[in-house]
């Protein structure tokens, strides 16, 4: 039979095991991770600082993960093999810390559970506990150019030379190729046949000869995203996650666990209620019904999707692969990103844009940020389809060239053929 610990103030009786963990999670945590105090606004990638700053997250990934609290939902012996509901408690409990995890999120939200899934077994014994410890980064490379929105019109080859593969192409919006070792990537091996079965993923290595890597500037002052670019690089048959052309099948699967990871907060990218209270309060402006109202439409939104992680916990639990929800909480998220900006900025009037207290300098980053969370991961469009298909059971857009050979196509920037 399960006890249950007696409720403190504010606190809702759970089962004694729960309890256990949650005050295990506190007591790491406390240890640990400095407590939040001014948030930083960032656009949830790998900054500069960030980078520099690499050897703290290393040893507090590290610490995370000897403590049994890192990768909690991952299956063993990959990961502690704990419940929905501990990593939910782990994410109540994180909430007032700024845990320095940041460089780990593409690889360990995203990246290594599809090798988990995919991978062989030399893969797994290979690259998940070194990755889960933080002693190596990963990254994801799956936008082109040409290919966006449109992932399945990638045009970066890869041709099969014996035992190994000859990569040729461009990747962007690469997050994080500045401090990876290793990422996950995409690329056509196959022009005979549709663009979804011609697709095999690869593990490479960026210090391979042929790997460039270009930071790209963007509008509120980060550089988290490259472009990277390959030229003749040889990557072993060894190390292909899953079959040849059925490389659209793990990519899926992966930008199914990006949206999830997204939608949850990625690390707590969204800025909150408390901010913008206190902000309101500073201006003056808090008993002003506009902005009363829009300060509670925030709150509001911020519940949900706080449900719909808990929906998706929920699922995770009954052993269901991410699905639709996790488009769903990307969506909310982004719309959510938008509407705390837009509210904080017209609070904020001018010293949102020329300040003098550097708190307020958050708000003019918040809304150069939001546009961001729009696209990646799979921009609004792309969701609302994936919802309207996959949730209301409405028909599929047209798609005249899901079963052409890709040679035939004239996508993204592949130039016309005689």
């Amino acid at each position: 039979m399960t006890g249950y610990a007696d409720a403190t103030e504010g606190e809702l009786a759970e089962p004694i095991e729960l309890m256990e963990f949650r005050l295990k999670v506190r007591a790491f945590l406390a240890e640990h991770a400095p407590r939040r105090s001014t948030r930083r606004d960032d656009d949830g990638v790998v900054t500069a600082s960030a980078a520099e700053d690499l050897a703290t997250q290393k040893a507090f990934q590290a610490a995370l993960a000897d403590a049994g609290l890192a990768g909690l939902t991952w299956p063993k012996p990959w990961g502690p093999g704990g419940t929905a509901e501990q990593q939910g408690i782990f994410g109540e409990e994180a909430a007032s810390y700024d845990l320095p995890i940041t460089t780990f999120l593409i690889g360990l939200g995203m990246v290594i559970p599809t090798i988990i899934e995919f991978g062989t077994d030399a893969q797994r014994a290979r690259y998940v506990g070194k990755a889960l410890r933080g002693e190596e980064i990963w990254s994801q490379l799956f936008s082109e150019p040409g290919a966006g929105s449109d992932v399945a019109s990638l045009q970066m080859r890869a041709e099969c030379d014996g035992d190994e593969w000859v990569l040729n192409g461009q990747k962007v919006w690469t997050t994080g190729a500045q401090v990876s070792d290793f990422g996950a990537v995409i690329a056509r091996t196959s022009l005979e046949r549709p663009k979804h079965r011609g697709i095999t993923m690869f593990i490479i290595d960026f210090t391979a000869p042929g790997v460039e890597i270009r930071p790209l500037r963007q509008m509120n002052g980060g550089s988290g995203f490259n472009e990277v670019f390959f030229t003749d690089v040889r990557v072993p048959d060894a190390n292909r996650i899953g079959d040849v052309d059925d490389g659209w099948r793990c990519a899926v699967a992966m930008l199914m666990n990006e949206r999830v990871a997204i939608g949850s907060g990625g690390g707590g990218r969204s800025i909150g209620v408390a901010p913008l209270i206190e902000l309101a309060r500073r201006r003056g402006r808090l008993d002003e019904p506009l902005v009363r109202d829009g300060i509670v439409d925030v709150y509001i939104r911020t519940k949900i999707l706080g449900l719909i992680g808990q929906r998706t916990r929920a699922a995770s639990k009954a052993g269901k692969a991410p699905g639709p929800e996790g488009s769903v909480a990307k969506l909310v998220g982004a719309l959510l990103a938008r509407r705390t900006s837009d509210l904080g900025i017209a609070i904020a009037g001018v010293g949102g844009q020329a300040w003098m207290d550097a708190r307020d300098s958050r708000w003019a980053l918040a809304v150069l940020s939001a546009p961001a969370s729009r696209i990646a991961g799979g921009t609004d469009e792309v969701q609302r389809n994936i919802i309207g298909e996959r949730v209301l059971g409405l028909p599929k857009e047209p798609q005249v060239d899901r079963e052409l050979p890709f040679k035939e196509l004239r996508v993204g920037t592949q130039s016309p053929r005689a």
